[in-house]
């Protein structure tokens, strides 16, 4: 895989492309955004992000230019039924497709992206888990609108802030206690009023709750902000660039 690209490590169909982008290895983005930056709401050089996007579908010898989403934090599911369907970017927080050629994206930088595949190969989504949207249900609803059942699904959870470095306050604490008294077990406390937290523990609680074997989540072994030489992270630098989380079924099987 080319050196930009971070392979999904997963047991997925022979069908399946997935991958998380790096921040270095390609790219023409400069000052904090260097180099690979694919976010377009961020601050960085429009042509600069347009040539980012552009060399990305090469790289990766995509079929087709992805489904970019305009993300809010919200539970909002995309279906794509067709690619290259224009420069229209739905608001919306996962993106599913049944459809061989259809490019899913998600863009983050800690937020934790989390890509699905049916066991048979033929259904795919890209998720956005921020916190904020991991608490309202984002997961559940990807899952939910996939035509796969949960338990015939498989989780890949890419690069986001790492429970070592990940320090939240109290909203952040009482969103999750209040969904399942399980979740305390993903916080540890640092100080009055703040815990750093076990973000992808607390998505392989949601994903278990949503009906996936918890033999079939796989990932989340990175921490965006502990490693800047390969990942963007909007906690630790303030102005960042954003890393795609990419997901497809290759048309040639």
């Amino acid at each position: 895989m080319h050196p930009a690209l971070l392979a999904a490590d997963w047991p997925a169909p022979a069908g399946v492309r997935a991958f998380t982008t790096l921040r270095s290895g390609a790219g023409v983005s400069q000052g904090p955004f260097q180099h690979f930056n694919l976010g377009s709401r961020c601050g960085d050089d429009p042509a600069a992000v347009a040539s980012n996007r552009d060399a990305l579908v090469d790289l990766a010898k995509m079929p087709a230019t992805p489904v970019w989403l305009r993300q809010v934090h919200g539970t909002d599911i995309h279906r794509a039924r067709q690619a290259n369907a224009g420069s229209s970017e739905p608001e919306a927080d996962a993106a599913v497709s049944g459809v061989p050629g259809v490019v899913l994206a998600v863009l983050t930088a800690d937020c934790l992206p989390v890509l699905l595949c049916s066991v048979r190969g033929d259904e795919v989504a890209a998720a956005h888990a921020g916190w904020r949207g991991l608490a309202a249900g984002v997961l559940e609803e990807t899952v939910r609108a996939m035509a796969t059942p949960a338990s015939s699904l498989m989780a890949w959870l890419g690069p986001a802030a790492g429970p070592e470095n990940y320090e939240i306050g109290e909203e952040v604490f009482a969103a999750f206690a209040k969904l399942d008294p399980a979740a305390a077990e993903a916080f540890v406390a640092t100080r009055p009023g703040h815990w750093r937290v076990d973000l992808y523990a607390l998505t392989r609680q949601r994903l278990t709750a949503a009906g996936l074997p918890p033999t079939s989540i796989h990932g989340g072994d990175y921490c965006t902000i502990g490693d800047p030489g390969r990942f963007y992270s909007h906690r630790r630098d303030g102005h960042s660039g954003r890393m795609a989380s990419v997901i497809w079924i290759d048309p040639a099987g």
